[in-house]
């Protein structure tokens, strides 16, 4: 399987067929982390993503189970990344890799959880606060949420302004104090510190300001906009701060 594709869309996942899947689940468990790196050998790598499903619910040795919504994803590095910001700003720019690592870096340290159970404990997470981003852009005052594009072709997400203004809330450089790798959204992916994974979008290429909250990929399927892990999603009985 080819691990590139062209600039553009990647062909999105059937949800049937990812939902077909979950109940591997406990095969993962039980069979990871050596079926997972078997099956990451026999596609090429963690980045030929098999539209099955299968390698996203193999726990690998760190605990984390790698998703996509398309069958293979684009690689980029320092030469060919780029990232967007436009929409209701002042200021549109775009910004490399290099603009990205010279800016002032946040590390904070927490667990995370996927909406599907799985938590990994303390994780360590370092890059630009998206306040950042968004104070040098000139957001409008008519603007209202931010929307996230990813360079899988197919991905989106969205935060209110005010989620997107918290201190918590990073355009991602470095995980567990290493570059992020292809298969964790590398180089570049959002992280949203209090809410599940899944609007943690992967693989960032563009943030648009916009007027309202529009809904991101997940949530166009049934998963909930909010995501603050405890109160949302009928995952948790109790909130987590």
């Amino acid at each position: 399987m080819n691990s590139e594709l062209p600039e553009g869309r990647g062909a999105p996942v059937g949800r049937r067929v990812f939902l077909g899947t979950l109940g591997l689940g406990a095969l993962g468990v039980l069979a990871a982390p050596k079926l997972q790196n078997g099956m990451e050998s026999f596609l090429g790598g963690a980045s030929d993503l098999d539209p099955s499903g299968l390698t996203g619910l193999l726990p690998n040795g760190g605990g984390f189970r790698y998703y996509s919504v398309t069958s293979s994803v684009p690689r980029k590095n320092a030469e060919t990344y780029r990232l967007s910001v436009d929409g209701l700003v002042d200021r549109p720019a775009t910004y490399t890799l290099g603009d990205l690592k010279a800016m002032p870096q946040t590390r904070m340290v927490r667990d995370i959880q996927c909406v599907t159970g799985w938590r990994v404990p303390e994780t360590p997470l370092e890059g630009v606060r998206l306040s950042h981003l968004l104070d040098a852009a000139g957001v409008h005052p008519s603007a209202g949420a931010v929307r996230f594009t990813c360079f899988d072709g197919e991905y989106s997400e969205s935060l209110t302004m005010e989620q997107a203004r918290r201190a918590d809330v990073l355009v991602a450089l470095r995980m567990q104090d290493k570059d992020l790798s292809h298969a964790h959204g590398g180089p570049v992916r959002l992280y949203v510190a209090p809410m599940y994974f899944y609007k943690s979008a992967k693989w960032l290429s563009g943030i648009t300001v916009t007027e309202g909250v529009q809904p991101g990929y997940w949530e166009e399927r049934g998963y909930d906009i909010d995501a603050w892990v405890g109160r949302s999603n009928g995952r948790d009985d109790e909130p987590t701060t």
